[in-house]
């Protein structure tokens, strides 16, 4: 991923000094194993510790060579270790070291992702709660609905995140899988308890059946929980932008000193940065159907998953970690504005209360289909008035209406009746 979307922890996890380290201490435990159950001489293990080192650069001129990278890699060790590197990989094959490397690091990608859902979390509940009661309107279609709050639209938020949080602990469980079967994965060349052992001291679980290698439906569910994770954070940053809008302005990012909003208009303060991870949720979910794809393999394996995951995971993990770091600091600092919210609430002449007065007029005598025809009627005259008349006035002067009426306008008209349940909604939300 090019730097402009990395961030150091994360890029460093899928940089080639921290592959080779993985896959080193896999060949040095596994030789710990082979020491135990009699496969190798003792001592090896431990020479292999001692002298066993890696250079990339190498790596790679042998590897233009042998056309082969675990082998170009196992050449490289050699180099250094000396005569006892020949009981280095006894009875492995190149997928149980690539493939329980890429556990390996697939795990430590998801405790960074993992830390990041936290600080998205805590800046969600932080920010439902200050607004807990700031009054708004509440849309659907994009169309003025009922009045809610500011609050309980970040705790929807949170509760998607929250959901976000106990999927990928979920998906961290099934990648973290280690294979060291041999061959086509039977055990012929090397003994289980090895496999068991590198398992325990890396922190992953035994592979119940790898077929030589890991199956690539542990990968595909990690990806597609991080597809998920990536609309989660597009619906946030769509929510922003819109309120965002010059005709709506009820939130904004924060807009720092300094900061330019276009090149040809000075005036122009832009959500940039919502923008920036609409757009980057798209590479994340990009990234969900080559792992599919990938699950389909011939027979015991092929290396059609390959090139995929090289390119994609990587990636995937790097732009999920910058994203989701990015939108921890658009929730933390953007900027909320109660006053607009109240103006564009009040902006359609109280049309938001006609549900309400659609279920006072059931209850006191009218059909629904009445009472329907009646609120609809005033609403359409409020609507195409463009707020110079009040939906209260018009139906109070109704003939019909305005006796049922009268005694119950403050009841009905009453911003109140739809957030006295935001505290039990928030607090149901972030306590969970």
């Amino acid at each position: 991923m090019i730097p402009r979307y990395s961030r150091p922890a994360m890029n460093a996890i899928f940089e080639a000094d921290n592959k080779f380290r993985i896959m080193l201490e896999i060949e040095i435990l596994a030789a710990e194993a082979m020491e135990k159950n009699g496969t190798i001489p003792h001592g090896i293990a431990a020479a292999i510790r001692q002298r066993g080192k890696y250079d990339p650069a190498r790596i790679e001129e042998i590897e233009r060579e042998v056309k082969h990278d675990v082998i170009a890699f196992l050449t490289n060790v050699a180099e250094h270790v000396g005569d006892e590197a020949r009981y280095m990989h006894q009875g492995l094959t190149s997928s149980d070291i690539l493939d329980t490397t890429l556990a390996v690091q697939l795990t430590q990608a998801c405790d960074i992702l993992l830390k990041d859902l936290d600080s998205v979390l805590a800046a969600l509940k932080k920010r439902a709660l200050e607004h807990q009661d700031t009054l708004c309107i509440g849309r659907s279609h994009g169309i003025h609905a009922e009045p809610t709050t500011f609050g309980v639209k970040l705790a929807g938020h949170y509760a998607a995140f929250r959901r976000a949080y106990e999927r990928l602990v979920f998906a961290r469980g099934h990648i973290a899988s280690c294979s060291l079967s041999g061959a086509v994965g039977t055990y012929a060349t090397v003994s289980p308890d090895v496999e068991t052992y590198v398992a325990e001291k890396l922190g992953l679980a035994v592979e119940s059946v790898a077929t030589q290698v890991i199956p690539r439906d542990r990968h595909a569910f990690l990806v597609g929980v991080m597809g998920v994770i990536a609309s989660s954070i597009e619906n946030f940053a769509i929510e922003i932008r819109h309120l965002q809008r010059t005709e709506v302005r009820e939130a904004e990012e924060f807009f720092s000193k300094g900061q330019k909003g276009s090149s040809a208009m000075p005036h122009k303060r832009n959500p940039v940065l919502s923008e920036n991870l609409t757009g980057l949720a798209r590479i994340v979910r990009a990234a969900v159907t080559p792992t599919l794809e990938n699950v389909a393999l011939w027979h015991e394996r092929d290396i059609s998953h390959s090139a995929v995951e090289r390119t994609i995971l990587p990636d995937t993990c790097i732009v999920l970690d910058f994203a989701l770091n990015r939108l921890a600091q658009v929730i933390e600092n953007l900027m909320v504005y109660p006053e607009r919210m109240k103006k564009n609430l009040e902006s359609t002449g109280g049309l938001v209360f006609s549900q309400r007065l659609l279920l006072t007029l059931t209850q006191n005598g009218l059909s629904r289909e009445e009472a329907y025809a009646h609120v609809q009627k005033h609403a359409m005259i409020v609507w195409e008035s463009d707020g110079q008349k009040n939906l209260r006035h018009e139906v109070l002067n109704d003939a019909t209406l305005g006796p049922l009426l009268k005694d119950k306008a403050d009841m009905i008209f009453d911003y109140q009746a739809y957030i006295q349940q935001a505290p039990l909604i928030i607090k149901r939300a972030v306590s969970e």
